[in-house]
């Protein structure tokens, strides 16, 4: 047997947003340096890895999925549940056959760790009360081994507390990473050649408010940006009444901030807003959509909404659509409501059938569809700032990658020496829905 062989294999997998696959990222950094192999997760391996994610019902269910499909993989291989799943449902988790250790949010870094030391003859759980963490738990990561663009995690857990959601009992309470460990990482990654970093957290906006003195995101960015000369920073999804006048005039600045804000909606009904426990109406939604349309140059606007909430009716629905038909955004993210333990939005009534739900969302959906095309025709036969990617579009074959405003674009002629840089493309053409242009410099 060679060493290759002789080598603990690992199959790690991740459910969720932005910040799992950063944790995920890390996590498989730290397991490499300790000498494991990184295998897929649906192949054979000593080890299996989920990191879960419990926004929905559905995302518990397919975690569950998941750990039965390695059991059934490998009977002899080790079964470690960790991210948000895990920190709210530890003991359904650790009663499913073939789970060996069950890794709650606030330990999550230490699973090298525990795999070299804890005792997996009968399944462990590792998780306690995530409301009782006050420090930002710092994951390092030098570079993703998978991507062509970087993720950054700089704030984690969530004081909000809106009627629906479940996340602050799976992430507890808002923290931040100091603004000299964000600088340091920023420089990291840029030094490893990843020419896009997206900065992410779960409450994003709440960034540094914890922090002594008090920060906030929008002077972190402008530190970064002063740092930075070549590599663009993108912002992940941003709560409404966190972007700022200040946040706005940073976009034409300088073109290292890229203009795109994704800025969950959630109704554009205020009634239904009320009881979400949202902190804005739909008129202020729409007055700030509308400023940040005019003011930063050729921005996309991405809005999360949902569908379904208790007590929607028809009426509410419709305010909803009204108010998304008429705002200059870019796409939508749409989700169905799901029930979720812990959470207010339980005891409202009365509830929306299901079949209503996905009526609905398909009406979302097919306005999605139609804002991302009208969207994607503003930009045919312009220049755009384009991210290329290392992986190839799957449908043609083509070198592709994401413009400054969150554009997929096909890049025509392929050239090697253009991947992982910032070129500027010049699009000809839409194809399968996608501009198609070649490469005019970079």
């Amino acid at each position: 047997m060679n060493k290759v062989e002789e080598k603990i294999k690992v199959g790690l997998t991740t459910l969720g947003c932005k910040v799992n696959q950063y944790e995920s990222a890390a996590l498989a950094e730290d397991l490499q340096q300790k000498d494991y192999i990184l295998v897929p997760f649906n192949c054979f391996a000593d080890i299996y890895v989920l990191n879960t994610c419990t926004v929905t019902a559905f995302s518990d269910f397919q975690a569950r999925q998941l750990i039965r499909r390695a059991h059934r993989t490998n009977p002899q291989a080790k079964i470690i549940v960790t991210g948000c799943y895990a920190q709210i449902a530890s003991a359904d988790i650790a009663a499913i056959d073939g789970v060996t250790m069950v890794v709650g949010n606030d330990q999550k870094h230490s699973i090298p760790e525990l795999l070299l030391n804890g005792n997996t003859e009968t399944c462990r759980i590792y998780a306690s009360d995530i409301f009782l963490q006050k420090k930002f738990c710092n994951m390092p990561l030098s570079r993703f081994f998978d991507r062509s663009r970087a993720y950054l995690k700089i704030q984690d857990g969530c004081n909000s507390l809106c009627s629906y959601c479940i996340v602050p009992f799976a992430r507890g309470k808002s923290r931040s990473m100091p603004k000299q460990e964000v600088l340091r990482a920023v420089a990291n990654l840029s030094g490893h050649d990843y020419r896009e970093i997206v900065l992410t957290g779960i409450h994003l906006g709440a960034y540094g408010q914890d922090l002594n003195p008090p920060e906030n995101l929008t002077d972190m960015i402008h530190r970064i940006i002063d740092q930075e000369g070549k590599t663009r920073i993108r912002l992940s999804s941003i709560e409404p009444g966190e972007i700022t006048d200040e946040l706005l005039h940073l976009f034409n600045k300088k073109d290292i901030l890229c203009p795109h804000l994704h800025i969950p909606l959630q109704s554009g009904n205020d009634k239904i807003l009320q009881l979400m426990k949202r902190d804005y109406d739909a008129a202020f939604y729409r007055k700030l959509v509308e400023k940040i349309a005019a003011e930063v140059i050729d921005v996309a606007i991405g809005v999360d909404v949902m569908v379904g909430f208790p007590s929607e009716g028809e009426e509410e629905f419709n305010s909803t659509l009204t108010l998304l038909q008429d705002l200059p955004i870019a796409y939508l993210h749409v989700f169905p409501y799901s029930e979720r333990p812990q959470t207010l939005a339980q005891k409202i009534t009365p509830k929306v059938a299901e079949s209503v739900k996905k009526q609905r969302a398909a009406i979302l959906r097919s306005l999605n569809a139609k804002k991302r095309e009208e969207f994607t025709l503003r930009f045919l036969g312009k220049n755009l700032q384009v991210m290329v990617e290392k992986i190839k579009d799957k449908k043609t074959g083509l070198m592709k990658g994401v413009s400054q405003n969150y554009l997929p674009v096909l890049i025509d002629k392929p050239d090697l020496s253009a991947l992982n840089k910032v070129v500027i493309v010049q699009t000809e053409d839409i194809r399968y829905g996608e501009l198609y242009g070649k490469i005019v410099h970079g």
